[in-house]
């Protein structure tokens, strides 16, 4: 093996290993098999790189929705009884995600692992930063008041997830930044031999992690996406990989790729694109500072509802798998 791909061969080893923390009096679960489902790891050529330099924040969105008063969003009750699941067919799809067994096994492996039960992670850009995304639920009062006790409930569980930083969120993240030593900047405890997905798994142990990356894609989208499901699975960690809502491809590869790898790992898919088509433009707008990369920021009524939907697909799925 030349000594370039040796010496990646062993970072992968290290990366993937340093993040299985064994719990001293639990003894473990067999890790889930899914042969029948799982694509085989392929080891990356190159060591990954971001598509682009970290972008700012997002500036206020030209329309504002109070954040107390999210839009409302389909119910489990009000979606189909019966949801074919065809990659092709993934605008249909519902917005809250199909939990398979799948799922379950996964969070009965982590926990067996050490995992903390009342902790999620966020892999994301700059849209998925607290500020704009999940971190009111912890600091809007009147936000969280207003939900529906079930989701009130989960707030209440997952207290100390919504609102903070994480080496995984930055403006400009792409799937190979999360794969990328050099992202976290050793900020976060982060050391130069770790990933930020690495270090997030082993500062924060979370049990579920929503993946909301791919606005700003990359050749190997795909194949690191592959990388980063990989990881969470062998550390017990339930993805739940989102759509995103805007179209910067032109052509929905990303969406589409991401359906397709819900499917083949028989994981749960938070339809985020789906809660758009009500809104004018669907909730899109081309920054002025930015102009040239297109409608991808999301107006005040757009976060509301990015917010809402996130929360009830973290909770559908949290349920789920803690059913008896």
């Amino acid at each position: 093996m030349p000594p370039r791909r040796l010496l990646l061969h062993l970072w992968l080893i290290a990366a993937l290993s340093a993040c299985m923390p064994v719990a001293a009096a639990v003894a473990p679960a067999p890790l889930p098999s899914a042969t029948s489902t799982l694509t085989p790891f392929r080891p990356l050529e190159e060591t990954p790189t971001p598509f682009e330099e970290p972008t700012h924040s997002p500036e206020p969105p030209p329309t504002a929705t109070s954040t107390a008063s999210p839009a409302p969003l389909p119910t489990a009750a009000s979606l189909p009884a019966e949801v074919e699941l065809d990659p092709a067919n993934w605008h249909n799809w519902p917005v809250l995600p199909v939990v398979t067994q799948m799922a379950r096994l996964i969070y009965q492996f982590g926990q067996s692992q050490g995992n903390d039960p009342h902790a999620f992670s966020v892999l994301g850009d700059c849209q998925s930063e607290p500020k704009v995304f999940m971190g009111p639920f912890e600091t809007d009062a009147a936000l969280r008041e207003g939900l529906p006790l079930p989701l009130q409930e989960t707030v209440a569980w997952f207290t100390g997830s919504f609102n903070r930083d994480a080496p995984t969120i930055r403006g400009g993240t792409t799937t190979g930044a999360v794969l990328w030593a050099a992202w976290h900047q050793n900020a976060y405890t982060c050391t130069i031999y770790e990933t930020p997905l690495a270090c997030e798994l082993r500062i924060h142990k979370p049990s579920f992690v929503i993946i909301h990356v791919g606005t700003h894609y990359e050749n190997n989208t795909d194949l690191y996406m592959r990388m980063i499901l990989d990881e969470l699975i062998a550390a017990g960690v339930v993805p739940i990989l989102a759509s995103k809502g805007d179209n910067r491809e032109t052509d929905e590869a990303v969406n589409l790729s991401y359906a397709a790898l819900a499917v083949a790992y028989d994981i749960p898919f938070w339809n985020f694109w789906a809660t758009l088509s009500s809104l004018e433009n669907r909730g899109l707008y081309t920054r002025a500072d930015v102009p040239l990369q297109g409608d991808l920021y999301l107006t005040y009524e757009a976060l509301a509802i990015h917010r809402l939907s996130a929360l009830q697909a973290l909770d559908a799925v949290w349920r789920a798998v803690t059913a008896p």
